[in-house]
């Protein structure tokens, strides 16, 4: 009786597992935090891995719960928790990663752009959290299928120090036949500078001497945005800097 006791013990604690119920029920049968578990892999003396995915998970909440949340989290933070040393918080922000850019492949495949609204939508949660500005050029085909985007520039950026050559180079490389410049204001204030609006002009110039027409420039503000498009500012821009 005893030994069965310990056999039955043995058996629940092995299929408890999160390495174990992955082989045997597959992935979608683990919580976020028995796949977090899998890729944390050991635990301590004090904590298994999945408490200390669980302790992950719970870290994650702000500006996004649970596993969303995880891309806002950096890995100071994640060394913070007893058992997540600089390997374990590395392979975490791997995984995060790993995760956006899948997203991002699979929906670039066929993301077509028609309205402003729709390319705002797109960025919106790539941009609105971000602590630095950061300028993204996205290239798109005659029809308006997004082809590639790339960040061009992140960090203490003054729009006035980026020149259209940066931006058009991408645009060769990608051969589009226009272009979308987006980028962030970590203000939340999605409002134009004036370097907004000379970098815009500046840029629309080149693009009408090379034949890549700047289809817009769209400012991302927390949970918010402005077109120059939808503002009709593209007809102003050269006014305003003819006027500087």
């Amino acid at each position: 009786m005893q030994n069965e006791k310990t056999t039955n013990q043995l058996f629940v604690d092995v299929t408890d597992l999160p390495y174990e119920r992955f082989l045997r029920f597959g992935p979608e049968s683990l919580t976020e935090a028995e796949l977090l578990a899998i890729i944390i892999r050991t635990g301590t003396s004090k904590k298994n891995a999945l408490e200390l995915a669980k302790e992950v998970l719970a870290l994650a909440s702000y500006p996004r719960k649970g596993l969303l949340g995880l891309q806002h989290i950096t890995i100071e933070q994640l060394r913070s928790i007893e058992g997540i040393g600089e390997v374990k918080a590395v392979k975490l922000k791997c995984l995060t990663e790993l995760s956006l850019r899948m997203s991002r492949a699979t929906a670039e495949e066929g993301v077509k752009f028609v309205t402003s609204a729709q390319v705002a939508a797109y960025y919106m949660e790539q941009l609105r959290h971000k602590d630095t500005e950061c300028v993204i050029v996205a290239s798109v085909d005659s029809k308006g299928q997004l082809i590639s985007d790339r960040r061009i520039s992140e960090g203490s950026v003054k729009m006035s120090l980026i020149s259209p050559r940066e931006i058009f180079l991408e645009a060769f490389r990608a051969k589009a036949v226009n272009i979308i410049l987006l980028h962030n204001h970590p203000s939340g204030d999605p409002t134009p500078s004036h370097s907004d609006i000379l970098l815009t002009d500046n840029v629309r110039k080149v693009g009408e001497m090379i034949d890549i027409e700047l289809l817009d420039h769209i400012i991302i503000g927390d949970n918010q945005y402005v077109s120059f498009r939808e503002a009709n500012w593209f007809s102003c821009t050269r006014d305003s800097a003819a006027n500087d």
